[in-house]
């Protein structure tokens, strides 16, 4: 099968590094606008366009992976459905063309495949396998990273993070929640608290607290935000039968042993793929999962875990959080 990446910077070489790696009978090629991704691009040995149109004609895909910045997805989404191909897509952060593309890939027979990496975490995998559609839980859950050093290689203002409509309390908010209401269930209400406690050259705030009540009756709070110098990914789960924590890191998932009242680790790799560069809960294995789905899924096998469907909603809530 003939892949095309749209998109080589960060996202899209990590698409392009694990496809290479694990699929060698897929035939990979890339498409970039800006010259210096495209030379990087190139550095896998693999054909490289400054244009997709060009692209599309020229390599004739079966599917591409769009890796661009959010804000582009509806127009590439929209070129690579009328041109037949299957589409995989980094998360949107924004709503645009949902309504169209579905009804487009409906009546062309095509694939849509959203990214929500953390759904094919193993950590987030126990806790959903440990936690029943009926039990009434509560969590606290923190995840935080100061916003330059996200992309530390370039300033935040060059990328999309740095744009008030895809800002990176917004992209943390969209990578956590689909895992959230896939295992408490559907958010009932939300409250929410944001302010800027930063001074960083953006016009958002860089600091949301919520408060969340599911349609299981589980109640959570949800800190998200761009202040905290050392990353942080910090959850508590409590039932009156369970308790469990995790800080995002590969071997750091615990549960506590009530009748031994000792805590045990939930040891659930063997090895872990990391690229450097990244902060120490930012594994491989769990983009590479999903990219295994997106095949699984284009074989009939196998439904995504999270669909633009579920997208569309959980950004109405995020619009919705952001107007408060």
């Amino acid at each position: 099968m003939k892949i095309l990446i749209v998109g080589l910077g960060s996202m899209g070489k990590r698409r392009l590094r694990l496809l290479k790696n694990h699929f060698p009978n897929m035939v990979l090629a890339g498409v970039d606008a800006q010259e210096s991704r495209r030379l990087a691009g190139a550095e896998f040995g693999i054909d490289v366009f400054s244009d997709l149109a060009e692209a599309i004609s020229d390599f004739n895909p079966a599917a591409v992976f769009i890796c661009t910045s959010p804000l582009a997805h509806d127009a590439i989404t929209e070129t690579c459905l009328s041109n037949g191909l299957h589409v995989f897509s980094e998360i949107n952060l924004v709503s645009s063309g949902y309504d169209k593309n579905l009804a487009s890939a409906r009546e062309k027979g095509l694939k849509l495949f959203l990214s929500s990496t953390f759904l094919y975490r193993k950590e987030i995998e126990f806790i959903r396998s440990k936690i029943k559609p009926t039990d009434l839980c509560v969590y606290t859950y923190h995840v935080g990273q100061y916003l330059p050093d996200w992309h530390p290689w370039e300033n935040h203002k060059d990328f999309f993070l740095g744009d008030k409509r895809t800002n990176g309390c917004r992209e943390i908010l969209a990578i956590n929640l689909p895992w959230l209401i896939r295992t408490f269930g559907e958010i009932e209400s939300v409250s929410c608290v944001k302010r800027k406690v930063t001074e960083l050259d953006i016009d958002y705030p860089d600091t949301y607290l919520l408060l969340l009540r599911h349609s299981s009756g589980s109640v959570g709070t949800f800190t998200a935000d761009l202040v905290s110098r050392a990353p942080a990914c910090l959850l508590r789960i409590e039932k009156e039968d369970f308790l469990l924590t995790w800080d995002g890191k590969p071997d750091s998932l615990r549960t506590f042993d009530i009748s031994g009242k000792r805590w045990n680790s939930v040891p659930l790799y063997d090895s872990v793929d990391k690229m450097s560069g990244y902060s120490a809960n930012i594994i491989e294995d769990a983009y590479l999962a999903e990219i295994q789905a997106f095949f699984s899924f284009l074989r009939n096998e196998t439904l995504p875990r999270w669909t633009f469907e579920s997208d569309q909603e959980m950004i109405r809530r995020i619009d919705e959080i952001e107007r408060v």
